[in-house]
């Protein structure tokens, strides 16, 4: 081989191929988690999905192809045992989310909802960052699953806004303090899936309406646009301590909640 052939092989870009690792994906099972667990399967990794429940063939039969684990991330000494049963691994993506509808509101009674959301989602993120670190192989990779409220905040949505902005701080922090690992967030925008079920269902069609009128990508965004963004995060090797926005164009023009 010449030295300009191995100058340009040398330059180009890594293949988004996942052949022979192993990709964990917390919350895998439905909607955002199931649209990576899908997309890393397809480049060729074995797919650990951890979950609260693990389903039977017969009732998720497009579960088949995944390992399955049980999981509640809100349990720290769950979430202990369920990395070192998985053992080593490539990447973990974490999208496990509370619902969105279920914190309360700002001036509740008390403040057990937005404990009950952090738990769930920001501690629940660190958990699974702090007991995957050990068993990550070199080169692998940590992925954060936020959203647009990180950086749009709306009335109502105090304890996701907050969540969600703690786990993008943490994303950075961690990209310093476990480098090489890299450690990146992914902040979806509109993604049409049963996270959105807590509304009723003529709210969630004429937001899907609105969100197809005003967004520059004139769609929602679907579960394996957040894969696709997954998969080039887990196998881009200069890419670290960012936060990848999916969303349509969003943040470009006013709420449509």
């Amino acid at each position: 081989m010449t030295s300009s052939s191995k100058q340009q092989e040398a330059t180009l870009a890594p293949p988004l191929t996942l052949s022979g690792k192993k990709v964990v994906v917390v919350g895998g099972k439905t909607g955002i988690g199931l649209g990576v667990a899908l997309a890393a399967h397809a480049a060729g990794a074995t797919v650990v999905v951890a979950s609260r429940r693990i389903a039977s063939a017969e009732e998720r039969p497009d579960l088949a192809e995944f390992l399955q684990i049980s999981v509640d991330i809100r349990d720290e000494s769950a979430v202990r045992a369920a990395f070192d049963t998985i053992g080593p691994l490539d990447h973990l993506v974490v999208t496990a989310s509370p619902d969105l509808g279920s914190w309360g509101s700002f001036m509740d009674a008390d403040m057990n909802g937005v404990r009950s959301y952090m738990e769930g989602k920001f501690l629940g993120s660190w958990a699974c960052a702090r007991h995957s670190a050990p068993h990550l192989k070199p080169g692998g990779s940590i992925t954060f699953l936020t959203g647009g409220l990180a950086v749009r905040p709306k009335a109502g949505f105090a304890a996701a806004t907050s969540s969600f902005a703690a786990v993008e701080a943490l994303s950075g922090s961690l990209a310093l303090e476990l480098a090489p690992t890299r450690v990146n967030t992914i902040r979806p925008g509109f993604i049409d899936t049963d996270m959105w079920s807590f509304l009723p269902a003529e709210h969630r069609d004429g937001l899907r309406r609105k969100v197809e009128e005003a967004f520059p990508a004139r769609r929602a965004g679907k579960a394996e646009d957040i894969g696709h963004a997954a998969l080039f995060l887990m196998t881009n090797p200069y890419v670290t301590g960012t936060v990848i926005e999916v969303s349509g164009g969003e943040t470009l023009v006013p709420s449509v909640s």
